[in-house]
């Protein structure tokens, strides 16, 4: 069965590693990657493969930034290609990036089996892209594999058939737990002179946090608050870096000493950051569900998650990005009495395991 598993963005390179894995310990499955370069630089592609221990993918679209609607469609033009002269069983994508939803198309509309790893999460926030490409990859998948009860529950009510529907646990987590000592080495806190020093982390790329100067303005004021009391490693995303060097914003963090910038850091040097972190601020989806792998509090700066899990066991915190709002999280996390969080059912580092025991079944 030849299996072609999508990768394009950075959070797509740690769920497919556990995949390959789980493929190697099966004969009847022939696995190719395709990467479609919608992440193309060093630090959000290439180093993931190199420290992962991912193969090199076996075709690269190289599809670079634009759009979505550009994006999308020029990974849509170029994907169909590969998969009407490889002719595959099977075509795997995960998450709800654009490179997921693109490729979804194609092997719908060529009728090659889709199977969607991360299905049924629900923002329930339709100004969000990643919603979109959540709802329609999901609604033309003939296989969905879920990380937590709400993506069952989500599809369920969607009208998918519950023969579809499996909840297998998070690859995310599989690709931790089997890094784990690899983080431990890492010396990113020495790099940084963190060792012994308390710190927050930060990351920040959403629409309505950085295209919104009122908004990122908002988190701004809070930061330069939280700064004062602890420092915050900002790793800051080249969306997140360009509208900082196009506003007055960019100036005013280059005053705030306690806010200390750095480029994206590799996979395994983020995770060792954030493990040692007092609290981690974030707008993304995986960073909420490697904080509750990692113990760590996390204080979301949306008014949303689909991933309402790590809201139930305790470990994230939604906040938006009201001022007030991100302050008094903020206290009330480093003062407040800790609750140690539960891990969610299935988050043990077997998840990529039960889907190819469920191809194999069901393929």
């Amino acid at each position: 069965m030849k299996i072609v598993n999508v990768v394009g963005a950075r959070p797509n390179f740690m769920k497919i590693v556990p995949l390959m894995t789980a493929y190697d310990a099966c004969e009847e499955i022939e696995p190719v990657i395709v990467h479609t370069g919608q992440h193309y630089d060093e630090q959000m592609s290439a180093l993931f493969f190199h420290q992962l221990g991912i193969p090199e993918p076996d075709i690269n679209l190289h599809v670079g930034s634009a759009t979505h609607a550009v994006q999308t469609a020029e990974i849509m033009k170029a994907f169909e290609a590969v998969v009407l002269q490889d002719k595959p069983d099977v075509v795997l994508v995960v998450g709800d990036v654009n490179s997921t939803i693109a490729c979804s198309l194609v092997a719908a509309k060529l009728g090659i089996k889709l199977i969607h790893v991360e299905a049924g999460l629900r923002s329930f926030d339709r100004s969000m892209p990643e919603e979109i490409n959540r709802i329609v990859t999901d609604s033309i998948s003939d296989l969905l594999f879920c990380t937590e009860q709400s993506g069952m529950d989500n599809l369920f009510r969607e009208g998918v058939s519950e023969e579809k529907i499996f909840l297998v646990g998070n690859v995310m987590v599989d690709t931790l737990l089997k890094n784990k000592s690899k983080i431990e080495k890492s010396n990113v806190l020495n790099h940084l002179s963190l060792n012994g020093c308390p710190f927050a982390v930060l990351t920040l790329h959403r629409p309505a946090n950085v295209d919104d100067p009122v908004a990122f303005e908002r988190v701004i004021d809070a930061l330069e608050i939280i700064c004062e009391d602890m420092p915050i490693i900002f790793t800051v995303h080249p969306r997140t870096r360009r509208h900082l060097l196009s506003s007055s914003l960019g100036e005013r963090v280059k005053r705030m000493p306690g806010l200390r910038l750095t480029y994206p850091l590799g996979y395994l040097d983020f995770l060792r950051l954030m493990s040692s972190a007092k609290l981690v601020l974030t707008d993304s989806g995986g960073i909420q569900e490697e904080t509750t792998i990692l113990k760590v509090p996390c204080i979301t700066l949306r008014e949303n998650t689909e991933r309402p899990i790590t809201i139930q066991v305790g470990s994230n915190t939604l906040v938006g990005n009201d001022t007030d709002k991100i302050i008094e999280a903020y206290r009330k996390t480093v003062s407040g009495p800790r609750r140690e969080p539960q891990i969610p059912p299935l988050w043990d580092g077997h998840a990529a395991e039960r889907i190819v025991n469920i191809l194999l079944e069901k393929l």
